[in-house]
């Protein structure tokens, strides 16, 4: 070999080397921007739902100096509980308003007055009555709730400057506001009844405690039919069940289920529950069987992925000792696949809880005011209550929608966390 050649191939050796070099920077580039990419997004899905949600965190509140008239709440003097329950309280509530602006005397005005508070706001002074009675007869300053209107333009969200006829919130409304402000009668507070109360056709009303509950009873339905079923159908197949065509075909079929659309799954729970078993709609019952149908092919994939995982030698030193095949499962194989199956479980629950599609197909779309209390009680579930929300003209039901959002989230990632937390404690390297 002369040196020219050799020099031609190292030349050429040297520009090949280059070229995978180069290669090998942009497929790092590609997947580094990917990952850039999908960070950025997330970071404005999670920015954009925490901006429009944080609002709905707070409440604004009015006081107002409320006389207890025992001529309206009590007339008779007996303090029955019912009389005093089912009193006019919205009148207190409006009369403490009026005389906070005796200047206001037409009717219109008054009614627009009046219109400063929620419809629901008398409610608390129900409760302070039926607490401690001897109030009656007594004025307090009471913060009562106001309407959603006034709710969003005192928190910055409608602009005073916009044309009047353009926004829900009038002159003379804004003015009368200016004045309660200065008069340090409004104030902005934590909104608990967010998270203790259900739903309401009024946003400042409306919580999500009902779709909370709701959610816990769905998801303990769905993790009480849905576990025990898919790891024995998991342990019968991978451990006991014959090597043959019918097992190939249900493993197929399981896998299959797997990525069915879950709204399948919805018609099948409506075709079989509701319409053949005759099974209350809109109950959690319902909703965690469907959810347990779902959550099924889940439980049982990694379940046996868990079984696959312990290694043949604890299955053959059992064996050696003595031990039947049903006792090597139980006492040995089981216990030490039960960190993945118990990660599998929490995976597909969260699942679950993420689910809207198969719960409007069984009626849990209906809008439920009360918190149910046992699994055949009407309920909705969060990802419903979200879709209600998202439907409404209101336009503070926006932050309501965004932080149910947030809500569920946490709950999303508090599942994943403590299933990550439980395969970090017990898992076992062999």
């Amino acid at each position: 070999m002369d040196m020219s050649s050799a020099s031609e191939k190292q030349t050429d050796f040297s520009a090949r080397l280059k070229k995978r070099y180069a290669a090998e920077r942009r497929f790092r580039a590609y997947g580094l921007s990917a990952i850039v990419i999908a960070v950025s997004i997330l970071g404005i899905l999670l920015g954009t739902i925490s901006f429009q949600g944080a609002p709905a965190f707070f409440q604004t509140y009015v006081k107002i100096d409320v006389y207890f008239d025992e001529a309206v709440i009590d007339p008779t003097g007996t303090r029955e509980e019912r009389t005093l329950r089912t009193a006019n309280y919205q009148a207190l509530a409006k009369r403490g308003m009026y005389e906070l602006f005796p200047e206001v005397t037409e009717r219109r005005e008054k009614r627009t007055l009046s219109r400063l508070l929620s419809s629901g706001a008398y409610r608390p002074l129900s409760a302070m009555v039926l607490e401690d009675p001897s109030i009656i007869g007594t004025t307090q300053s009471v913060w009562l709730v106001t309407s959603d209107d006034i709710d969003t333009f005192y928190k910055g969200q409608i602009d005073r400057k916009t044309v009047e006829a353009d926004r829900r919130v009038k002159d003379n409304e804004i003015a009368w506001v200016d004045v309660l402000d200065e008069a340090g009668r409004v104030d902005v507070q934590f909104n608990t009844a967010f998270f203790s109360t259900g739903d309401s056709r009024e946003p400042e009303l409306a919580g999500i405690w009902g779709a909370v509950v709701g959610s816990f009873l769905t998801l303990i339905v769905t993790l009480a039919v849905s576990f025990p079923l898919g790891v024995s159908a998991a342990v019968y197949l991978e451990e006991f069940a014959p090597k043959n065509r019918w097992t190939d075909l249900i493993e197929v079929n399981i896998n299959n289920l797997a990525a069915v659309p879950s709204i399948v799954f919805g018609l099948l729970g409506l075709a079989v529950f509701l319409s053949f078993f005759g099974m209350p709609r809109s109950a959690p019952l319902v909703g965690g069987l469907v959810l347990a149908l779902m959550t099924l092919p889940t439980i049982i994939i990694a379940t046996r992925a868990a079984l696959k995982a312990v290694p043949p030698s604890i299955r053959e030193a059992a064996l050696g000792v003595g031990a039947s095949d049903l006792q090597v499962v139980t006492h040995h194989v089981l216990p030490l696949a039960m960190p993945g199956i118990l990660t599998g479980t929490i995976i597909g629950m969260a699942q679950a809880l993420g689910e809207t599609a198969p719960l409007l197909m069984i009626g849990m779309v209906a809008f439920i005011v009360d918190v149910p209390s046992t699994v055949t009680d009407p309920s909705t579930v969060l990802p419903v209550q979200i879709y209600i929300w998202a439907d409404s003209p209101e336009r503070a039901f926006v932050a309501k929608t965004s932080a149910a959002i947030m809500v569920l989230l946490g709950f999303l990632i508090t599942m994943n966390a403590i299933a990550v937390m439980l395969r970090k404690r017990f898992e076992r390297r062999w």
